[in-house]
């Protein structure tokens, strides 16, 4: 049996080393692709970096979906709460302030629980994307840690229902062979149609059309315990301004 990250032991001072290491590598990795696409007159799309790993996100994507919330997952090691990737939360913002303004007639003071509900439960392209900082994962104890989450957060929108096959679907194809370096990106995207698709190292490794994926996947980030408050927080902030 794979071991899980919380077997699996870390000497943090050698982690820090790495994690600095990496981080220079990927800041120098974004000066040069910058200074590409301005030399080759394409758009510069500006960064907001998440404060806990330094990892930074463009504020948009290729396909236009913008950039609402970047956040932290980490796990328990030993006692200690090792940073495991950063993401960022995107969406199709106009899609999404159509749908809220179609439900929700006054914009109210703060973020609402209907708010995150809508945003997902409703059929609106989003993309998490995910960037990997601790450099001891292996594809073997990603799998093993999203199925887990993935499926209470499906347990719990399903009326107490496990549904472990179709938590199963959206890592399983992954091959075991793929190397995780610190700065790999994964890529969960929730396409038109309640279809989620899966790109680790933006190779396509599952797509799955279900209704009740897209909403559990979400649910982790943005329902009422999600992997990082503070994110949500942001996300709310960022469905208020739609208004």
């Amino acid at each position: 049996m794979a071991p899980s990250i919380v077997e699996k032991g870390v000497n943090k001072e050698e982690e820090t080393a790495v994690e600095e290491e990496a981080k220079e590598g990927l800041e120098k990795e974004e000066n040069v692709h910058a200074a590409s696409a301005s030399k080759e007159g394409k758009e510069v799309v500006g960064r907001e970096t998440e404060p806990k790993t330094g990892v930074s996100f463009p504020v948009k994507l290729e396909d236009g979906k913008q950039l609402n919330a970047v956040g932290m997952r980490k796990k328990s090691v030993l006692g200690l709460g090792v940073k495991i990737y950063a993401f960022g939360v995107y969406a199709d913002n106009d899609k999404l302030k159509e749908v809220l303004k179609s439900k929700i007639s006054t914009a109210p003071e703060k973020p609402t629980k209907q708010m995150y509900e809508i945003a997902i439960d409703c059929d609106v392209p989003m993309t998490m994307r995910l960037v990997i900082v601790f450099s001891g994962l292996t594809m073997n104890m990603i799998k093993k840690n999203f199925d887990e989450g993935l499926g209470a957060s499906i347990k719990k929108i399903n009326g107490g229902q496990k549904n472990e096959e179709l938590a199963n679907k959206v890592m399983g194809a992954a091959s075991d062979a793929i190397k995780l370096s610190h700065g790999s990106v994964i890529e969960i995207t929730k396409l038109p149609g309640f279809v989620i698709q899966t790109k680790v190292k933006d190779e396509v490794i599952s797509t799955v059309e279900s209704e009740l994926l897209c909403r559990a996947y979400f649910h982790m980030y943005l329902g009422e315990n999600p992997f990082d408050k503070d994110a949500r927080e942001r996300f709310g902030a960022s469905l208020l301004s739609l208004f």
